[in-house]
């Protein structure tokens, strides 16, 4: 047993869950399948470090009782679901994947020098889907077919990216959170070639962006930025005034796509509000527990009153807010809201004094990000998407370890 024990408390078993967690960061962009892999066998080193290193005790975080909460909730709706089989499928990948993600992240990362390795590989990844999303664009990629945009609304809107996410929305919900990331990093670094790249790296984020065409998340960078530049940085504000100005000067496909965006015109737009009214009645009908997790396509239609059309499946509100009400109860809801918020306010106004620069500026870049799927979460429900979950839990771990152990 010894032996056991030894390997349980050996740096080789430390690096090994740390390398796990480095690779689960740098595929979650590129292949969510990899990254569970990368996941689970860190987690199974995780465990048994657990269960074998005497020195070894978890550490508890801010806000873990709103994780219960959820989880708890959660579980409990499957209680009320029309597929009891299929929510509680829905909940063991919220404790496998999202839940783990955070553990791993929040537990096994305890020193500045480990988030800089992370960042840097999720900076790669996003660098590789930022590219290949610029490859998209050159080579073209008709989306007139698919069901990404009204073409009868947008008859000029031809090719919209995607890069390696799966449809232009939760691409650009991404990349708003890099943009965050490297605006964080920018604000807090000072060495002039490091703020150079990062600035190049803004630029080419922010066109794969527009590539997009997703109003949602374009309106969403365009407010943090300004926002952040009034506060900290007039000249930063009137760079993104006119880049915007000229942006939409240059681009009238861009101009028309966001002049609709309040418009029901636009049968996108129009079909989101009908689908928050209906999903306002399933919250109002079932408070308690919801109508189970993950079952929203299966509830949607005794309350549409918008496609009436059985063949249509919407798996979404098209809002996180009144989604998670929805599916888990306003309690299930508001423990997920409290933990999300809690940590881009620990983000924000952590009294703690960070060891780096760098540590500084990933710690605002992470609290701008935690905004960005804020915003975005009003119009389009991103953290159904498997990866985009994976990666807000695992930003939150990390604030966690800037603001307790590093």
């Amino acid at each position: 047993m010894g032996i056991f024990r030894r390997l349980a408390a050996s740096r080789a078993l430390k690096d090994g869950i740390y390398l796990a967690v480095l690779l689960e960061a740098f595929f979650i962009g590129l292949s969510p399948t990899v990254a569970m892999v990368c996941m689970g066998v860190g987690m199974v080193g995780f465990m048994y470090r657990w269960w074998l290193d005497p020195d070894f005790t978890l550490h508890g975080t801010p806000y873990n009782w709103a994780i219960a909460i959820y989880m708890v909730c959660g579980a409990a709706s499957i209680l009320v679901s029309p597929d009891k089989l299929y929510s509680l499928s829905i909940w063991y990948v919220m404790v496998l994947i999202y839940f783990i993600t955070y553990v791993l992240v929040s537990q096994n990362i305890t020193t500045a020098k480990q988030v800089r390795g992370i960042a840097y590989a999720l900076g790669l990844s996003a660098a590789i889907v930022v590219l290949y999303g610029f490859f998209q664009f050159v080579v073209g990629i008709d989306t007139s077919e698919m069901r990404w945009v009204d073409g009868e609304a947008f008859p000029e809107l031809k090719k919209r990216v995607f890069s390696t996410w799966e449809n232009p929305n939760i691409l650009a919900a991404y990349l708003d959170i890099v943009a965050c990331v490297l605006l964080g990093l920018y604000a807090k670094l000072q060495d002039k070639k490091t703020r150079g790249l990062l600035v190049a790296g803004l630029i080419c984020t922010l066109a794969c962006l527009a590539m997009t065409y997703a109003r949602g998340a374009c309106l969403t960078i365009a407010v943090i930025m300004m926002g952040y530049g009034a506060l900290k940085d007039r000249k930063l504000l009137l760079i993104v005034i006119a880049a915007v100005a000229v942006v939409l000067a240059l681009n009238p496909v861009m101009l028309d796509r966001m002049s609709t965006m309040l418009s029901t015109g636009d049968t996108s737009s129009e079909m989101r509000i009908a689908m928050w009214e209906s999903t306002i009645q399933m919250i109002t009908d079932h408070p308690v527990l919801g109508i189970g997790g993950g079952a929203y396509s299966l509830v949607y239609p005794i309350y549409d009153t918008y496609i009436v059309d059985g063949s249509v499946t919407l798996v979404h509100a098209h809002n996180i807010y009144l989604n998670y009400l929805a599916e888990v109860g306003i309690m299930g809801g508001m423990g997920f809201f409290i933990f999300l918020f809690g940590s881009m306010g620990t983000a924000f106004f952590s009294k703690k004094e960070l060891p780096d620069d760098f540590s500084k500026g990933i710690m605002l870049g992470l609290g701008l990000a935690l905004v960005s799927v804020a915003l975005n979460g009003l119009t389009d429900d991103v953290l159904y998407n498997l990866p985009s979950s994976m990666l807000l839990w695992m930003m939150c771990g990390l604030v966690v370890v800037l603001e307790e152990k590093v």
